[in-house]
């Protein structure tokens, strides 16, 4: 019964069922064609029996499948006698009833053989899995018959060598081999009989034992493990019950490894891998460990025990008894158990976090999804409306136009150019934080691209602009990128600034520093404190209410100034004072990743 695995109710491609669907098929042709000849030569019992041999080993074999089996063969029976009986009415009636017995017949087999197989999977299930040491062994030689995978892990045997033994092995000493004969001898039940097994390496492992007959030669034992009660009972120490009770009830999952071995695993723990706490004791601490992680985890595990102090290891794997992934915040703490060094291991289950980090990340996928889409529906209408505008207003004589008309159209040129601006900069910064953008690198005086931003839009008749910058200060960027980044930040220190305006734009840095620093200072309204926190997020003004309308803005320009220096691997940071000005930083590698 351990030997046999379930079948699989999709087609599989093993060597051993494609064996066996070839012996069906072969089988199937051969019936078929043994059934022409006996129709041909008229022996009507071959006609009759022959396809029940492929039929019954298809149903044994894949007892679903053996029905598609069956109803081919009753097809390929009946077309077969209804060429050969045609047009013989009790004939063919004969033919089209035994075609349906080969189906409900299939069909009752493999019902038998579904419910025989699902009893075999329960029992199967329950022996494999419980959640205790199950083992059977003869009576009358005491050789072990049967053992389950949690007996085996208890004492750290594997189930083949276990059954290559005698139960009177297993235990440590001759006086309990006798004390266990003597209670075997009574021909009773025991239960919650207390003995000491050894394990593979010889430790002494306390067992509450009990056991029934499951007929006058064979018996079943079930064992748990009691190694933490009795090293409670033996200490028989305040401390030490108190230090059970603390790691059996902590919420955070505890263990000691030494050697790179489980010496104590709490409740928690074994909960986090659906694991119990006796499959855990004395296994390989990276056996546990996920696949990508397990292959370096045997070199991190021998760091840890060489390490002196405290560490934390975030987002290692686990693939426990489910199978599926979780991830665990690790503080690894040396300590010293039973005299010998070994790390106290705090496991912290963040499986459930990083699913939630991944949740956002789609949520704002879809976020930038919709937000690319509405913003390109609404670009859509906006090209011919700004190109009748433009015609319009070019040419108004023809258009028939009044001068009242003729500024109403531009007020609504103006107004359409700025929803268009706003699109384009939603665009923008969708395409920043789907992280997709390229950046392309060169060479190009700094203080020569603010001079052209400050050229390009006016800044300079709008504020007295001072430039502080070597003009062989050269930084190596996107230019076009930094265009645009220098642009949102002296256009905010122009608007938000009060007459007379004065902006200042240095430079500072050194050979060591791997930056370099540009900061724009101006004598402006400042920026609130409470939205300090908040200013490079998108939609974000200082005062949302009155600066969108007085200034005419939206609050995008910083979220992208941002996002570009971030591709950049920089950063820009500010200091401001309500009413007296902000100095806006950007920091700029020296060598940017390409």
């Amino acid at each position: 019964m351990a030997g046999t695995s379930p079948q699989h109710q999709g087609f599989t491609f093993e060597q051993e069922n494609l064996l066996r669907g070839g012996a069906i098929a072969l089988l199937v042709a051969l019936c078929t064609l043994t059934t022409i000849l006996a129709f041909t030569l008229d022996i009507d019992i071959l006609t009759t029996q022959l396809f029940f041999i492929p039929i019954i080993y298809a149903v044994y074999a894949f007892p679903r499948r053996g029905i598609i089996v069956a109803a081919i063969c009753a097809c390929a029976y009946e077309v077969t006698g209804y060429v050969f009986r045609y047009p013989d009415p009790v004939g063919l009636a004969a033919i089209t009833v035994q075609a349906v017995l080969f189906v409900g017949i299939a069909g009752i087999i493999a019902f038998l053989i579904e419910n025989m197989r699902k009893e075999e999977t329960q029992y199967r299930t329950v022996f494999e899995y419980s959640q205790i040491g199950i083992v059977i062994f003869d009576r009358q030689n005491e050789t072990i018959l049967r053992c389950n995978r949690k007996f085996a892990n208890m004492l750290s045997f594997t189930e083949q060598e276990l059954l290559a033994m005698k139960f009177p092995e297993i235990l440590i000493s001759a006086a309990d081999v006798e004390r266990f004969r003597v209670l075997m001898n009574l021909n009773t039940e025991i239960a919650d009989f207390e003995i000491r097994f050894k394990t593979k390496g010889g430790v002494v492992c306390w067992v509450n034992l009990s056991w029934s007959r499951l007929d006058p030669e064979t018996i079943s034992c079930t064992a748990v493990n009691i190694n933490a009660r009795k090293l409670a009972e033996k200490t028989d120490n305040n401390y030490m019950v108190k230090y059970r009770q603390l790691t059996e009830n902590s919420p955070v999952g505890i263990l000691i490894i030494q050697n790179g071995v489980i010496r104590y695993s709490n409740p928690t723990f074994s909960r986090f891998l659906g694991i119990p706490t006796v499959g855990l004791s004395g296994k390989n601490f990276c056996t546990f460990a996920e696949e990508h992680d397990r292959a370096s985890c045997h070199d991190r595990v021998k760091a840890w025990e060489e390490h002196t102090a405290t560490l934390t290891v975030r987002g290692f794997g686990f693939r426990p008894a489910s199978g599926e992934l979780r991830t665990a915040e690790l503080t690894i703490i040396p300590i010293l158990h039973f005299g010998k060094p070994a790390v106290l291991i705090n496991v912290i289950d963040t499986t459930e976090k990083e699913l939630l980090k991944e949740k956002i990340e789609r949520d704002n996928e879809r976020r930038r999804g919709i937000m690319m889409t509405v913003a390109h529906e609404l670009r859509t209408p906006l090209q011919p409306i700004l190109g009748y505008l433009n015609l319009l207003i070019e040419d108004p004589k023809d258009a028939g136009l009044t001068e009242g008309t003729q500024k109403i159209l531009e007020r609504c040129r103006a107004s359409a150019d700025r929803e268009r601006q706003i699109i384009n900069r939603m665009i923008d910064l969708s395409v920043l934080d789907s992280g997709k953008l390229q950046i392309s690198c060169t060479s190009f005086f700094m203080a020569e691209l603010i001079q052209t931003v400050i050229d390009s839009n006016g800044y300079s008749v709008q504020a007295d602009i001072t430039v502080n910058i070597s003009a062989e200060i050269s930084v190596v960027a996107d230019m076009n990128r930094i265009f645009v980044v220098v642009d949102s930040i002296l256009s905010n220190a122009v608007r938000y600034s009060s007459p007379r305006r004065t902006i200042i734009i240095t430079y500072h840095s050194y050979d060591t520093d791997p930056f370099h620093h540009i900061s724009v200072s101006d004598n402006g309204i400042g920026i609130p404190a409470h939205a300090q926190s908040s200013i490079f997020e998108p939609f974000q003004l200082a005062d949302a209410t009155n600066l969108s309308r007085k200034f005419d803005r939206i609050g995008l320009s910083l979220a992208i100034a941002k996002k570009i220096m971030e591709i950049h691997g920089g950063d820009i940071t500010f200091e401001s004072t309500p009413g007296a000005g902000s100095t806006f930083t950007l920091h700029l590698p020296k060598n940017v990743l390409k």
